[in-house]
């Protein structure tokens, strides 16, 4: 079983990285949820910043977790004048449009975990980018997983203390970790706490880079 001496467990980000943009070309250098919400005012036949006015603040609590599912669900189906389950559903075809599993790397990362690694999730999610975006089928292979939209979580990046919940679950030190993110002000913490990032920008770039190499 062929391990990393120094690298013990390697940590994911979801958005951007484990799921990419149908859309472009570069997904990793766009922003997705933006082009959610662009699909959801386009569905529901209103201005985008109507539409924006009416996810509220529940909707920032909901990715801290600080707001139940159906409190969000129902607050922002009340602004938008249509039932929960029409909301829920529409936002779940928004997700599928414009995102897709990045198979390739997923395929990577369970290969490293058969060679000894362990191998995690660090994500901001709300409730509804959550169920799907990450389908249990695939992620219930890493060995952990931190959700910031989680009930007992409440905090997000780069909020220092969600990467040390991942180590400790992990049971590896900063410095046994790879975490591989897709926005630079969330590697930045993670290189303060002495965790090993890498700059995700595509699949290709990542396979280059001297840090993932050695990993195999």
């Amino acid at each position: 079983m062929k391990t990393n001496k120094k690298i013990k467990a390697i940590i994911f980000d979801v958005g951007g990285v484990l799921a990419l943009g149908h859309y472009a070309s570069k997904p990793q250098r766009n922003h997705r949820q933006t082009k959610v919400h662009e699909y959801m005012s386009k569905k529901l036949k209103i201005p985008v910043d109507q539409y924006f006015d009416s996810l509220d603040t529940n909707y920032a609590l909901s990715i801290e977790g600080k707001v139940s599912r159906l409190k969000v669900v129902k607050s922002i189906s009340k602004n938008l004048s249509i039932s929960p389950s029409k909301l829920v559903k529409l936002f779940y075809k928004a997700y599928k449009k414009n995102f897709k599993q990045n198979k390739q790397l997923f395929k990577q990362a369970f290969k490293l975990k058969k060679q000894g690694y362990k191998i995690g999730i660090l994500s901001d999610q709300w409730h509804l980018s959550y169920e799907a975006l990450m389908p249990e089928k695939l992620y219930n292979n890493f060995d952990k997983i931190v959700v910031s939209c989680n009930d007992n979580i409440k905090m997000r990046k780069p909020n220092p203390k969600i990467y040390k919940l991942i180590l400790k679950k992990l049971k590896v030190k900063p410095g046994e970790s790879l975490f591989i993110d897709n926005q630079n002000w969330n590697i930045i913490p993670a290189k303060k706490l002495k965790m090993k990032t890498i700059l995700f920008k595509s699949n290709k770039q990542l396979f280059n880079e001297k840090k993932w190499k050695e990993l195999f």
